[in-house]
């Protein structure tokens, strides 16, 4: 279980900066998308991968860490969802804005020529 999680996140992350690199915008935000995605991920796993185990430890009794999974990577994590899906539509009216005024959505506003 380890290694797919290992080879996911890494998979994710090569594709979000393979897609930060291309020349246009939506495909910067996705490749954004696919970095953020990987992080969450990453953060989730660092609270160790546990099954039907309670996030919450019940006051008075002995505590054995074992019998519970860490709550502030899930904590965390759903955070970084909701920031991540506020800042994806600012990007996305940002991405709007440019193309009505530029009418392209290169980054850099122009397009190239296919001689160069």
């Amino acid at each position: 279980m380890e290694l797919t999680i290992a080879l996911s996140i890494g998979v994710l992350f090569g594709s979000g900066i393979w897609l930060i690199l291309r020349p246009r915008s939506f495909q910067v935000i996705t490749g954004l998308l696919l970095l953020s995605y990987a992080v969450n991920l990453f953060i989730f796993i660092t609270g160790r991968l546990s099954v039907n185990k309670p996030p919450l430890i019940v006051q008075g009794e002995l505590i054995d860490p074992s019998l519970y999974a860490d709550p502030l990577p899930q904590a965390l994590v759903l955070t970084a969802i909701v920031i991540g899906f506020a800042t994806t539509a600012l990007y996305l009216v940002v991405l709007l804005g440019s193309r009505g005024l530029t009418g392209t959505d290169h980054v850099d506003g122009k397009e190239r020529d296919s001689a160069e």
